[in-house]
C-alpha cells in the first residue's frame, strides 16, 4: 500500500450518505485526485492517505483510498486556505489573511490555546474573538470525531449526528462501549454500532452483545412493525441470525435481562411473550387507565337525550338512522365510547350533534393525532382543534408532556378523532391527562392501517368487546353519487371497485407500465386535472402542491415514492435563479417545495405567529407535511425554513436535514390522518405484502372530492382479493378484559 502526502485544494464531488469523494489535491510533485470513503475536506488541510494508484478510462490517474489521516497546516498559506474555508463562523477570506499575518505558524495554536489574542488585531472585539474561539473548538473536535467515525465506515450524517450526540467524549464512549449508540439514539441501528464493535475487539459471542441484540431487536419490532412485544421463540431466532450465534446463547442472556428487569415476559399462549420493560407498563397502564375512566360517573349527565336529537336535526334538516341516535345517546352516557365506521357513515356530524347536546358548562376539547387531522376537525365542527401534543402540552422530550395525573385537563369532554392513528405510548399520555369523570370519546375507522407507532390501540379497544363502542356501517356522505364512498365500502368487502362509470368522483385510467404510469401522473398532476378543476393557469402548480396528492404503495420502483419525488419536484417546482436550494445527499430541497417530515424529532423548536403573537414551542413529528418558505445555501446560517399545516414555522440546519423528504408523493402510511381534495395513485403492481386491500381503501378513504388510480385493472382485482393484513403482537385486548374483574 502506497501512502500520499498532500495539501487538500477542493472537494468535488462528496456523497454524504455513503461518504465517496473525489478531491483534488496538491502534492510536491503535482496536483492531483484522491477518490474513496472521505470526508468533505476544507481547503488547505494536509491529509496522508494510504492506498494504491489506479487508471480511471475517463479521468486518468487517480489515487484510490482505504484510509486516510489528517494533519494540522504548518505553512502560512495552508493554514491561510484553511481558515479561509468557510467552516469556522467569523474568518472569513480577509480575516484569514489578517490572523496569519499576525501569527504566522503559531495560528493555530494561537486559536486553540490562547485565543483572546485575537483581540489584538483591529476590528475583533470580545464578541467576535469568543465566536471565532467557540466554532474553531467545535469544528475540530466535531471533525475528529466523525473522521474517527468514518474510519468504520460510518455515513457523514450520521457520524455528524453521533457526533453532537457525545461531543468531546465521543471517541472515549465509543471505544469504551459502542453498544451505547443503540441506547442513547433513535435511529442509530444494531448493526452500525455491531461493526464498531466488532472493529475494536468485542468478543462475537460476549454478554453485551448479545444482550444489546435482543433489546434491539425488540425496538425494532416495535419501530418498524407495530409489535408491542415478541414470543420467545422469535425474538432468540431473530436475534440469533443477527449475531451469527446460536439460540440456546441468545436464550441464556435472556434469562439475564429478565432478572434484572430490562425485560419483562408473561405467559399468552404456550409461547412467552416478552416485553421491553417499558412497553409492557404502559400497556398495563393504558388498560387501567380506560377501565378507571368507564368506571368513573360523569359529573355532568345528560338528560332528555332523545327529543335533543330530534331538535337537532330539525335545526339541521337531516335524519339520524337508529344506529346514528344510538351512536349519539351512548357517547353521552358514557366515560369512554367509541365510534368507529368508514367514510360517509357520519362521524363528523355525530361529533357535531354531540358538541351542541353536551350541557353549555362542559369544557371540550377536540383533538387529532397529526396537525393535519386536527385543522380537518377544526374545520368540520367550527371548534379549535388541537394536536394531542399540542393539547397535552408537549414538554420538549419523548412522551413528555405538562399536562399529565397532576395536571389534568379541566375539559369535562375530550373527543379524539383519528384513533386509528394513536399508538400506544401517545394513548397513555393523553389518558393520563383525563380526570375521572369526564368523558372520552374516540372517533376513528378501524379498517384503516393502524397507527405508525407501537400498538393497535382502537383495535384491541373494539376487540376486548370490553369499551362500550358503535359500529357505524350505513353511509350517507354525498348520498350514493359518490363513487369513491362507495367504492372504498366495495373494497372493504372484497369486492371490485365500480371503475368505468362516467360523470363521477373516481376514475381509472389503465396504463400496462410503470413508467408509463409514472409519467402520466406526472402529467395528471401538473396539467390536466387543473385544468379539469379550472385552476387559473398562473397558479395552478401552486394549487395542484396544495390540493393533489399523489399516493404510493411502494417507496422504491419506477412508481416508487422516491421516483414520483423526483419527477414531481422537476416539473412542478423547478430549478430556478430567482429559488434558492439546498442540495444534501441526493436530496434537493427548494424554495416552495412540499416536504413530510419522516421521524420525530422532540429537540426541533418552532414558532407560530397568529393574530395574538408568537408561540414558541418544540417538536416535529413523523408525518407532518409542509412547505419550504426560505433557504439560506450558504454563508454561517445554512438552513431551511419549513411552514407546517397548523402554521408552525420550523428552522432546520444541515444536521437536521435528514429528517426532511419530499412530499410531492406520500407512502399510503403516511398519509393516515390526513384528508386531501385529490388522490392520485399508481396500481401497477409491488409486493403483495404491500399491495393489499387494507392499503388501497386507507388510500381511497383519504380522498374528499375525487380518486385517480392509474395502471392495471388486475392489479386492482388483485389488492382487493389480497386481505392480508399484518398481524401485531399485543395484549391491550386481554388486559382490558382482565382489568373488568378489578372493577
Amino acid at each position: 500500500m502506497e501512502r500520499l502526502e498532500a495539501t487538500v485544494l477542493n472537494t468535488v464531488f462528496h456523497n454524504p450518505n455513503t461518504g465517496y469523494s473525489v478531491i483534488n489535491v496538491h502534492t510536491a510533485q503535482e496536483d492531483t485526485a484522491v477518490v474513496g470513503t472521505l470526508p468533505e475536506m476544507n481547503s488547505g488541510e494536509l491529509a496522508v492517505f494510504s492506498g494504491t494508484w489506479t487508471e480511471h478510462p475517463t479521468y486518468g490517474r487517480q489515487f484510490k483510498c482505504e484510509s486516510f489521516e489528517l494533519r494540522i497546516p504548518t505553512t502560512p498559506g495552508g493554514i491561510e486556505r484553511y481558515l479561509a474555508s468557510g467552516q469556522i463562523r467569523g474568518i472569513g477570506l480577509s480575516t484569514a489573511m489578517q490572523i496569519v499575518a499576525r501569527f504566522g505558524e503559531e495560528t493555530l495554536t494561537v486559536l486553540s490555546e490562547h485565543p483572546e489574542r485575537l483581540m489584538e488585531l483591529p476590528g475583533i472585539g470580545p464578541k467576535k474573538c469568543a465566536m471565532i474561539a467557540e466554532s474553531f473548538r467545535e469544528q475540530q473536535g466535531t471533525r475528529q470525531a466523525v473522521i474517527f467515525l468514518q474510519s468504520f465506515g460510518i455515513p457523514d450524517t450520521l457520524a455528524i449526528r453521533i457526533s453532537d450526540q457525545y461531543r468531546e467524549k465521543t471517541r472515549e464512549i465509543i471505544q469504551r462501549d459502542p453498544y451505547q449508540l443503540c441506547d442513547d439514539m433513535e435511529g442509530i441501528g444494531f448493526r452500525t454500532a455491531d461493526r464498531i464493535a466488532v472493529a475494536t475487539g468485542f468478543a462475537p459471542d460476549g454478554e453485551r452483545r448479545v444482550q444489546c441484540a435482543l433489546r434491539y431487536v425488540l425496538r425494532e419490532a416495535a419501530a418498524e412493525r407495530g409489535h408491542l412485544y415478541l414470543p420467545e421463540s422469535e425474538l432468540n431466532r431473530t436475534a440469533a441470525e443477527l449475531l451469527g450465534v446460536p439460540a440456546s446463547l441468545c436464550a441464556r442472556n435472556l434469562k439475564a435481562l429478565l432478572l434484572n428487569g430490562d425485560l419483562i415476559a408473561e405467559s399468552v399462549t404456550d409461547d412467552r411473550a416478552v416485553y421491553l420493560a417499558s412497553l409492557w407498563r404502559a400497556e398495563e397502564e393504558v388498560a387501567l387507565l380506560l377501565r378507571r375512566l368507564m368506571c368513573a360517573s360523569l359529573t355532568e349527565p345528560v338528560p332528555g337525550t332523545s327529543r335533543a336529537i330530534r331538535a337537532f336535526e330539525k335545526r339541521h334538516h337531516i335524519q339520524f338512522s337508529a344506529s346514528q341516535r344510538d351512536a349519539i345517546s351512548r357517547a353521552l352516557a358514557n366515560g369512554v365510547f367509541v365510534i368507529t365506521g368508514g367514510p360517509g357513515t357520519g362521524k363528523t356530524t355525530i361529533i357535531n350533534c354531540i358538541l351542541e347536546l353536551l350541557p353549555r358548562e362542559t369544557e371540550v376539547a377536540l383533538c387529532a393525532p397529526t396537525g393535519r387531522a386536527a385543522k380537518r376537525m377544526t374545520e368540520a365542527t367550527g371548534t379549535e382543534a388541537k394536536t394531542i401534543h399540542r393539547l397535552l402540552e408537549y414538554g420538549g422530550a419523548e412522551n413528555v408532556f405538562s399536562r399529565d395525573e397532576s395536571d389534568p385537563l379541566e375539559a369535562g369532554c375530550i373527543i379524539a378523532d383519528e384513533a386509528s392513528m394513536i399508538d400506544l405510548m401517545l394513548m397513555r399520555s393523553l389518558l393520563r391527562a383525563i380526570r375521572p369523570g369526564s368523558r372520552l370519546i374516540l372517533v376513528g375507522d378501524a379498517d384503516q392501517l393502524p397507527s405508525v407507532g407501537a400498538g393497535n390501540v382502537l383495535r384491541d379497544i373494539l376487540d376486548s368487546e370490553e369499551v362500550p363502542c358503535a359500529r357505524l356501517t350505513e353511509f350517507f356522505r354525498q348520498s350514493e353519487t359518490s363513487r369513491i364512498t362507495v367504492n372504498a365500502h366495495l373494497i372493504n368487502h372484497g369486492r371490485m371497485p365500480q371503475l368505468n362509470e362516467k360523470d363521477t368522483d373516481f376514475f381509472f385510467e389503465r396504463k400496462s407500465s410503470f413508467g408509463d404510469a409514472a409519467r402520466s401522473i406526472v402529467a395528471l398532476v401538473t396539467r390536466r386535472l387543473p385544468a379539469y378543476l379550472g385552476y387559473p393557469e398562473h397558479e395552478a402548480l401552486a394549487l395542484s402542491a396544495r390540493s393533489i396528492q399523489v399516493l404510493s404503495p411502494t417507496r422504491k420502483g419506477d412508481c416508487g415514492v422516491n421516483t414520483l419525488n423526483r419527477m414531481l419536484q422537476a416539473a412542478m417546482n423547478p430549478p430556478d435563479r430567482s429559488k434558492p436550494e439546498m442540495h444534501w445527499g441526493e436530496s434537493v430541497f427548494r424554495l416552495g417545495d412540499k416536504v413530510i417530515q419522516i421521524r420525530n424529532n422532540y429537540q426541533l423548536g418552532w414558532v407560530r405567529r397568529t393574530g395574538a403573537g408568537e408561540e414558541n414551542g418544540s417538536g416535529v413529528f413523523n408525518g407532518d407535511v409542509g412547505f419550504v418558505i426560505s433557504v439560506i445555501p450558504e454563508g454561517d446560517e445554512l438552513s431551511v425554513t419549513v411552514r407546517f399545516d397548523d402554521d408552525r414555522d420550523a428552522v432546520y440546519n444541515p444536521k437536521d436535514l435528514g429528517d426532511l423528504e419530499l412530499a410531492y408523493c406520500l407512502s399510503v402510511h403516511k398519509s393516515q390522518g390526513s384528508e386531501f381534495p385529490v388522490i392520485v395513485m399508481p396500481v401497477v403492481g409491488g409486493p403483495p405484502l404491500l399491495m393489499t386491500r387494507n392499503l388501497l381503501y386507507t388510500a381511497l378513504t383519504r380522498a374528499r372530492r375525487m380518486v385517480v388510480l392509474t395502471g392495471r385493472e388486475e392489479v386492482i382485482r388483485s389488492m382487493v382479493e389480497n386481505d392480508y393484513v399484518a398481524r401485531r403482537y399485543t395484549s391491550l385486548a386481554r388486559r382490558l378484559k382482565e382489568s373488568a374483574v378489578y372493577a
